[in-house]
């Protein structure tokens, strides 16, 4: 019985070491897995590791773990997985959350409707600084469009004080909304480099010019100090001077800009009388689609006031629109009448900062100056400032009221066909 057994445990000390080394062939494949996916992983653990014991996280850190996330993102497609912009995805999810948590009690609102512009406003400080293009307000701001519709149609029209033509007035513009957006989406004017710049500055100048720069130039290709003395106002005036040459010429783009043109430090590109990049659209906007901009402006306002106060009017009868917004009693005793009044109050806030925007271009127009011209101004001091700085005369391309606006309403009629040789 002794020696069986004793043979038995023998066999079983033999076999072991067998079925151990199958067994690692067998787990290897899955040990290796778990390993890469813990590689990548690691950021994530690290940046979890350090929140949870409130140390400071790199920004670094913050930084690959939302590249790793956004190139994870895929949605099926026919042509293969197409990857997700994660921007988008923030708006889809928390606005209606917010909103809902806002609607509970009058406090909670307060707090709520406080806390957005300043969450907004911190992340455009963050992709602004690091020159980055985001998605996050365009997809914020056509969120926003559908889900305040989307409230209307379900909260405020079934209680039977709007009108069939009112909605369909609505809707139309809701409608002229998106087409005007979609117009300022597109090309707002951007300078190809084409062959004749190659023809007109060979390759001697062109490292010439890249390597001394030009007066008033910064590293990116902008010009911080561009004058236009000789120039006719709102005119090219092309001249041959290589000081000149230096001054239009941008290092990053290759290519001799037009007087007013600008290079986007965050489209990376050259635009023709550059106003500023609009992050509402994920665009520069310049002369190609500064009509379209504005007009997308006064729709919104004039839809936007003309929504709240159709919802004003419904769930706050017999008041007028600015004593319903301040005092509308019982509005949260009922949790449809809540969140109107809720979506009401976020209409009003994107609603005064985008008038306040669209006072500010009508403002520009009258005088023929763009935003970027502006803050170029109120950096070197000069100009005439009226209103604490709300209005900013440079004075170069101000030839009057009603010019400035038919110049204006005539942009991008006469595309920029001028020959690099004619302005080098």
């Amino acid at each position: 019985m002794n020696l069986k057994s004793s043979s038995l445990m023998v066999r079983k000390q033999n076999a072991w070491p067998l079925a151990s080394f199958i067994i690692y062939l067998a787990l290897w494949p899955t040990e290796w897995f778990l390993i890469q996916q813990t590689h990548k992983c690691l950021p994530f653990v690290l940046f979890l590791h350090r929140w949870i014991t409130c140390k400071s996280v790199q920004p670094e850190t913050c930084e690959r773990i939302m590249d790793t996330i956004s190139d994870r993102l895929r949605i099926p497609w026919l042509r293969g997985a197409k990857k997700v912009n994660i921007s988008i995805l923030p708006p889809l999810f928390l606005l209606p959350v917010f909103l809902r948590v806002a609607s509970w009690h009058f406090l909670l609102g307060v707090v709520v409707l406080t806390s957005l512009p300043v969450l907004a406003l911190w992340y455009y400080y963050l992709t602004h600084r690091r020159k980055e293009q985001t998605l996050f307000f365009l997809s914020l701001g056509l969120f926003s469009l559908g889900y305040m519709y989307y409230v209307f149609l379900q909260e405020v029209v079934p209680k039977g004080r709007v009108r069939p033509t009112q909605l369909a007035l609505l809707t139309c513009g809701l409608f002229l909304i998106l087409l005007a957006l979609y117009r300022a989406k597109k090309n707002p004017g951007y300078l190809r480099k084409s062959v004749s710049n190659d023809r007109s500055l060979n390759g001697s100048q062109i490292e010439s010019l890249n390597r001394k720069g030009f007066p008033g130039a910064d590293p990116s290709g902008s010009l911080n100090n561009r004058t236009s003395k000789d120039e006719p106002k709102g005119s090219w005036a092309p001249s041959g001077s290589p000081a000149k040459a230096r001054e239009d010429w941008c290092a990053k783009c290759q290519l001799v800009r037009p007087a007013r043109a600008w290079h986007c430090r965050i489209c990376g590109i050259c635009v023709r009388r550059m106003d500023h990049h609009c992050v509402w659209i994920n665009s520069c906007v310049g002369e190609s689609n500064h009509q379209a901009f504005i007009l997308a402006l006064s729709i919104f306002l004039l839809t936007s006031v003309y929504g709240i106060t159709l919802t004003l009017d419904t769930i706050c009868r017999d008041r007028s629109i600015f004593t319903a917004l301040f005092y509308c009693p019982g509005v949260y005793a009922d949790n449809s009448s809540a969140l109107c009044f809720t979506c009401v109050w976020y209409s009003v806030i994107i609603t005064a900062g985008l008038a306040y925007i669209f006072l500010i271009q009508l403002i520009n127009i009258s005088y023929n100056v763009t935003e970027r011209e502006v803050q170029q101004a109120l950096r070197q001091k000069t100009g005439r400032r009226l209103l604490c700085g709300l209005i900013v005369d440079t004075g170069q391309y101000n030839r009057g009221f009603l010019r400035n606006w038919h110049q204006f309403s005539t942009l991008g009629s006469h595309p920029f066909h001028h020959p690099a040789e004619d302005i080098v």
